[in-house]
């Protein structure tokens, strides 16, 4: 599959909600290397800087290929349930966001981002 513009496939609900989620990587959110390596980035180092560019990305409708894809959605699903790595318990606080809402608009997510990132399914995005 090849490069896939966010404008393409997301609407502003969505799109705000993915780089909400980016930005909580390196804020409230802490990641170990084990788990941003599980994600699909090299260390927590690289999920903290792949945030960035993600959501720089996503915002501006810079295409992005389907193994980013699968990193921007496995990292916004970690941030937003984990109160061991993410933002957990605290995720209405520090976003400003419903669990509710929240978790309505990431269904719509994986639906949509599920037909981009489907190579990835079971697998570590390379």
């Amino acid at each position: 599959m090849t490069d896939v513009r966010p404008a393409a496939i997301l609407n502003d609900d969505e799109t705000a909600l993915l780089i909400r989620a980016l930005g909580e990587w390196g804020g409230p959110a802490r990641c170990s290397d084990e788990m941003a390596y599980a994600m699909g980035f090299a260390d927590a180092a690289d999920l903290y800087t792949g945030s960035r560019r993600l959501s720089h990305a996503i915002r501006d409708d810079v295409p992005l290929s389907p193994a980013d894809w699968a990193r921007v959605l496995l990292a916004t699903e970690v941030v937003f349930v984990s109160d061991l790595v993410g933002s957990g318990y605290e995720w209405s606080t520090t976003t400003g966001r419903s669990d509710e809402g929240t978790i309505r608009l990431l269904r719509g997510l994986q639906r949509q981002l599920g037909k981009v990132i489907k190579p990835y399914y079971g697998k570590r995005p390379q």
